[in-house]
């Protein structure tokens, strides 16, 4: 018996030593490159750190120093310069739930794929550490981030776990090239729901508060989102600035406000911006709402080569479209205005005013490619029912045709300017008069057309010009099919007899005043050239009397010598009456 009671002394005696031996030995670098050799080969993880500290001051806790940590065959997710394990009696049946985990001044690199982390603690502190974050959509980096996840209990494909309280301050995080400083963000996560209930940030010399939650399906509510003094300058287009958000699978916006804002990017800008939008879910890029609204106005707006002053825009968001109260703007010097809807099915914006005043617009170079191009999918059909202009300027830079409409006044009644994503003048009236006009160098005064437009055909009854001490009148018709076959019949009287010098239409030697008559057709179909196709007779007259014609064959002239004016026969003078 008291060799038996020895036998344990010595034993429990030998026990105690190896672990005071392991104690101080695994506090050495050599005692700690043997303890990561060991993991490293008998797990999927890869641990190195130079020492474990241990104090009896609190005998709790160990701390790794210069920590790095990570999956096989993949940069390291964690590196620190130190790491305190909180311990408690739980160890004796759960070794790898500590009771606390502070990770102290380092770097926490997280990507796209799932990280599987052999602890779990109590509580999960940050102390000065930093973030990033790679891969789509979300690109993210932090600084001085501190705070703590409570518990942490994190499960494959939940990092954070199911069931936490969360409270986390950064002195910076950048987010898609967007910074943002003193963040802080307070929430929880219940049953795989996340509710962030604060959400604050200094952002691009404003601020930022919000409140949001993301359902286990992925999908998010913003409850509220305020930016105030925004001042943000980016590289990117207002369609990739956003797409991070547009492109996730559900985004439920409650109430967002934007006051005073001034965004800047390239080719395109606003100053001033105040804004607000309810009731509005995003969706892959696409949107619906029940009962939305978009109500926003700015001093100045900058998009390519529109450029709006005193923007206001109102409009009701509904399933079936948006249904737009008010957009007033100034507009190159003057003033436009509109109202109307935009339906979902038919993807038709159909307004019921369209009112241009003071207008002064310079064409750009490629208005005619544009004029060509095919409009969004969503932009099917558009329809004027009613439409007027007053005292507006329109000019034309073209070198092969410039052209300038002075004090352009008109007036229009069911015009469907849009259809089949094609712009065009698909239907309707259409009346337009100016002050003066200059045509490729041709000086012309009060010109006035008249037409209405159909699905056949588009019929200029009306189209008039004073030129010189003349006046200049026509009718026309241009066919709506693709080949736009037209003819055009123009009778002059008294006018400048080279006033079709600068039209396509030379008459060499031709001086002074006359009449003429001019019969025209062709076609004016995209792609054709405009010149091969036409053929025509013109008929001039001067004021002695002769007259020449000229013909246009598949765009060649032809034209003979002038014809004397007929001369009245004489009378003797003895078969005068006699006075």
């Amino acid at each position: 018996m008291t060799l038996l009671k020895k036998l344990i002394v010595t034993l429990l005696v030998a026990i105690i030593l190896v672990i005071v031996a392991l104690y101080i030995v695994v506090q050495t670098r050599w005692g700690a490159s043997q303890v990561t050799r060991w993991i490293n080969e008998n797990s999927r993880y890869h641990l190195t750190f130079d020492r474990l500290d241990h104090r009896w001051t609190s005998p709790t806790h160990l701390v790794l120093d210069n920590v790095s940590f990570g999956q096989n065959g993949h940069p390291a997710s964690l590196v620190a310069k130190s790491v305190d394990i909180g311990l408690s009696s739980r160890q004796l049946t759960r070794p790898r739930h500590v009771a606390s985990l502070t990770l102290i001044d380092g770097t926490l690199n997280l990507n796209n794929r799932p990280l599987s982390v052999p602890l779990q603690a109590d509580t999960l502190r940050l102390n000065r550490m930093a973030l990033n974050r790679s891969g789509d959509p979300w690109q993210l980096s932090g600084h001085q981030i501190n705070g703590g996840i409570s518990p942490w209990l994190p499960e494959a494909g939940y990092p954070l776990g199911k069931q936490a309280q969360i409270e986390i301050s950064a002195g910076e995080i950048t987010l898609n090239g967007i910074p943002a400083r003193n963040v802080l963000v307070q929430g929880n996560i219940r049953d795989r729901n996340l509710t962030l209930t604060t959400i604050g940030a200094d952002l691009s010399r404003g601020t930022l508060t919000a409140s949001a939650r993301r359902d286990v399906s992925g999908h998010w509510l913003i409850n509220t989102l305020r930016l105030n003094n925004i001042r943000l300058q980016s590289d990117k287009s207002p369609g990739e600035l956003l797409k991070p958000v547009t492109d996730l699978a559900s985004v439920k916006i409650n109430n967002m406000d934007v006051t005073d804002a001034r965004l800047q990017g390239p080719g395109w800008a606003v100053t001033d911006l105040d804004m607000n939008l309810r009731n509005v879910t995003l969706n892959h890029g696409a949107w619906r709402s029940d009962d939305g609204t978009l109500s926003l106005n700015a001093s100045e707006l900058i998009y390519g080569r529109l450029h709006l002053f005193d923007p206001i825009f109102n409009a009701d968001l509904a399933p079936g479209g948006v249904k737009l109260r008010q957009f007033t703007s100034r507009w190159e010097n003057g003033m436009v205005r509109t109202s109307g809807e935009w339906q979902r099915t038919s993807q038709t914006l159909a307004l019921n005013e369209l009112v241009l005043a003071g207008v002064e617009y310079t064409l750009p170079e490629n208005w005619r490619s544009l004029w060509q191009t095919q409009l969004p999918e969503w932009l099917n059909t558009v329809a004027v029912k009613s439409a007027s202009a007053s005292r507006n300027l329109l000019i034309d830079i073209n070198p092969d045709f410039p052209f300038q409409l002075t004090g352009l006044d008109g007036s229009g009644s069911q015009l469907q300017l849009v259809r089949n994503r094609q712009w065009g003048l698909w239907s309707g009236t259409l009346n337009l008069n100016a002050a003066t006009a200059t045509f490729n160098r041709t000086d012309l005064r009060h010109p006035s057309i008249k037409l209405d437009a159909a699905s056949d055909a588009i019929r200029v009854s009306e189209l008039s010009a004073f030129a010189g001490e003349g006046l200049m009148e026509a009718s026309a018709t241009v066919s709506q099919l693709p080949q736009r076959q037209f003819s055009l019949t123009m009778n002059g009287r008294n006018v400048p007899l080279d006033v079709l010098n600068h039209w396509g239409w030379p008459l060499p030697g031709q001086k002074g005043n006359g009449n003429i008559t001019l019969n025209l057709n062709g076609s004016l179909a995209a792609g054709t050239p405009l010149k091969s196709g036409l053929n025509g007779q013109l008929k001039v007259t001067d004021t002695q009397g002769r007259q020449t014609e000229h013909q246009r064959v598949n765009g060649e002239l032809t034209g003979n010598a002038p014809t004397p004016a007929p001369q009245p026969p004489l009378v003797p003078q003895a078969a005068m009456p006699a006075p």
